[in-house]
């Protein structure tokens, strides 16, 4: 989230990357790195100091590019918060910066396909979903955004199987600061790994949620915040990264690196 307090400290700084610096040899060390982009990115519109109006300036794309961030997700309950031009303007910029866009696109058919990314041979198909687009602040619902909808999920998700050998979900869902994951989460959670996904990787509460072994593949319900400032609870001064290691197109291992969110970015703990 480039947004709001994070904003501040990048610009007093004066370095668009600053959120990234102690985290980035981490991340930038992965074969493939996934993020949740919080916060769209706009060339226009005012920037909130508060509030929950998030709004990332261009120029912080600089610090998914130092930490070789590969997928981001676009599709969670901020998605919107920049109006349609902030939605468009964040695929194209991610796009331009060889950063892969899912949940989000230039279409309704396109968000819905995933996309595609190969390392040592393998390919991993990924695919995003929102559990609200809104944030309260529209009425109606753009189809570019992808909805935890179960049954498109399904579909999306056995279609990409056709075209990948590892499909992996992001999942933005979930009940704000609660320890343990609500049946929406469980629900979609498990059917996407029911339709032929190997990995579920989930976000929104701002608090750690546990991790679910589910028929040969694996759920992080909520890795919690990562750059982020809410300070006013313990919880959300803590995340978690998850490092997933794959044998062809099995999961090897998997594990979390625990962090702790400060002003200036994370670090691990």
């Amino acid at each position: 989230m480039l947004s709001r307090g994070v904003r501040r400290q990048i610009l007093a700084a004066r370095d668009p990357a600053l959120p990234f610096r102690k985290i980035a040899p981490l991340l930038a060390s992965a074969d493939l790195a996934f993020v949740n982009l919080e916060s769209p990115f706009s060339d226009h519109g005012p920037y909130h100091p508060d509030g929950l109006i998030f709004h990332a300036a261009p120029e912080m794309i600089a610090g998914l590019e130092l930490a070789h961030i590969a997928v981001a997700s676009t599709a969670n309950n901020h998605a919107r918060d920049c109006g349609p031009h902030g939605v468009e303007f964040t695929v194209k910029w991610l796009c331009e910066h060889q950063i892969q866009p899912v949940g989000s696109s230039e279409s309704e058919e396109r968000t819905h396909r995933g996309i595609v990314l190969a390392r040592h041979g393998i390919r991993f198909g990924f695919l995003g979903y929102t559990y609200d687009q809104q944030n309260g602040n529209w009425r109606d619902i753009d189809k570019r955004i992808a909805i935890t909808d179960i049954a498109q999920m399904t579909r999306d998700v056995q279609d990409l199987r056709e075209r990948s050998d590892v499909v992996i979900v992001s999942m933005h869902s979930g009940t704000e600061y609660m320890p343990k994951p609500n049946q929406a989460q469980i629900h979609f959670a498990h059917a996407a790994i029911d339709a032929g996904a190997k990995l579920v990787i989930g976000h929104h509460p701002h608090v750690i949620q546990p991790r679910e072994n589910y028929r040969g593949g694996v759920i992080f319900y909520s890795l919690g915040n990562f750059i982020f400032d809410q300070f006013q609870r313990e919880a959300t001064q803590h995340g978690e990264i998850a490092e997933v290691d794959f044998l062809e197109s099995q999961i090897f291992v998997a594990n979390t690196w625990p962090v702790r969110i400060t002003a200036t970015g994370p670090q691990i703990e």
